[in-house]
């Protein structure tokens, strides 16, 4: 289905196209690296690059496979961004004579251990916005200001859907046999597409229903949403935008347990952003929603084999949210904090109301 965004002001004009200047990520990592051990964390600066091209360039500059080379995440290719990865130590003398132009090694220290992925914290984020008009600005700010104060939906962004958006049904095709893909690595990515859109299109069907709670009467709402009276009501009376539904699997934020929403407390705790709600990566294995939120989540969970299924924070509480307007460039400069695996592209796409791929495409 189409994405629903809840900000309430319409579409915003203005251009952003990803390059080195316009789009910086900065890493944070999960710990402290100790100093001493048997592994060297790089603290990397790449451009125009991407994670996987980056770790080909190391293992070949030193003789070792790719595996042996750690990495938290992977990071945009159209962009100047700062990431560790970690190389056993022995190959460190390797590195004296090691150049390329869009690589550039910031710092190094020893490690206990390899980096693996998901081992960071979370992304800080610079991004320039162009062709601003000052009432278009005026407009960013006020939805940066929500966003900070409610936080935002955690869609998956267009990139992991490749050129064109179509790689889910790879994915899909893959699930049900009809293709088959000899490269593990892709064959993974496309049914990893495939999860990305089912839980994008539950995320856009649960934010379209806060939508019509927020804007229409009961009787209205009777009519139109398969729910009972009862959990309208409790419904209306949620402040936040988004609207929690009993059974719905939540979780302690940024990280922690889950459990199912049965007390109106619960409804606090997430306005107060100690807890956020999920939404499922559909496949095995996986937590379920339960009651009437399962009902709702049932139509998207098609994947029964071949892939483990888990849960996904289906909103987020970006930190640090910072804009500045530049009016003699007509630029807006934004810098904002997100969790690990949460997309940037994302904020920008709620703030303008819009889909941004179509900015690239403009410019390709």
């Amino acid at each position: 289905m189409e994405r629903q965004y809840y900000l309430p002001h319409s579409p915003i004009e203005f251009h952003f196209r990803q390059s080195p200047r316009d789009f910086v990520v900065d890493e944070i990592p999960l710990y402290p690296f100790s100093g001493e051990g048997e592994h060297l964390v790089l603290h990397v600066r790449k451009k125009n690059l991407s994670t996987w091209q980056m770790v080909d360039i190391f293992s070949n500059h030193l003789g070792i496979k790719g595996r042996d080379i750690g990495y938290a995440g992977l990071k945009d290719k159209n962009a100047q961004t700062k990431q560790y990865i970690s190389i056993p130590k022995k190959f460190e003398a390797a590195l004296e004579n090691f150049e390329h132009e869009g690589i550039k090694i910031l710092d190094r220290v020893y490690h206990n251990n390899k980096i693996r992925i998901g081992h960071l914290k979370g992304n800080r984020f610079f991004i320039r916005l162009k062709k601003v008009t000052p009432v278009a600005a005026t407009k960013i700010t006020q939805a940066l200001r929500i966003i900070k104060r409610q936080g935002m939906p955690n869609y998956f962004g267009f990139q992991r859907f490749g050129i064109g958006g179509e790689n889910y049904k790879k994915g899909q095709a893959i699930l049900e046999g009809t293709l088959k893909e000899r490269n593990k690595k892709l064959s993974q990515f496309y049914v990893n597409a495939y999860q990305s859109f089912l839980f994008n299109d539950w995320l856009s069907r649960r934010i379209e229903i806060s939508k019509m709670v927020e804007g229409f009467g009961i009787d209205e709402l009777l009519s139109v949403l398969p729910l009972p009276k009862e959990e309208i009501l409790t419904m209306k009376a949620q402040k936040h935008p988004f609207k929690l539904i009993h059974g719905d699997v939540m979780m302690h934020y940024p990280y922690g347990k889950l459990f199912n929403y049965e007390e109106e407390s619960e409804v606090e705790r997430f306005e107060k952003k100690d807890i956020s709600f999920t939404g499922l990566l559909s496949g095995k294995r996986a937590t379920k929603a339960v009651g009437l939120a399962g009902e709702i989540e049932n139509n998207y969970d098609t994947i029964t084999t071949g892939i483990d299924g888990a849960r996904r924070y289906g909103w987020i509480f970006p930190e640090e949210c910072e804009g500045e307007y530049k009016e003699n460039e007509a630029w807006y400069e934004l810098h904002f904090t997100l969790p690990k695996g949460c997309y940037a592209t994302v904020l920008i796409e709620e703030i303008a109301k819009r889909e941004i791929q179509s900015d690239e495409e403009q410019d390709t």
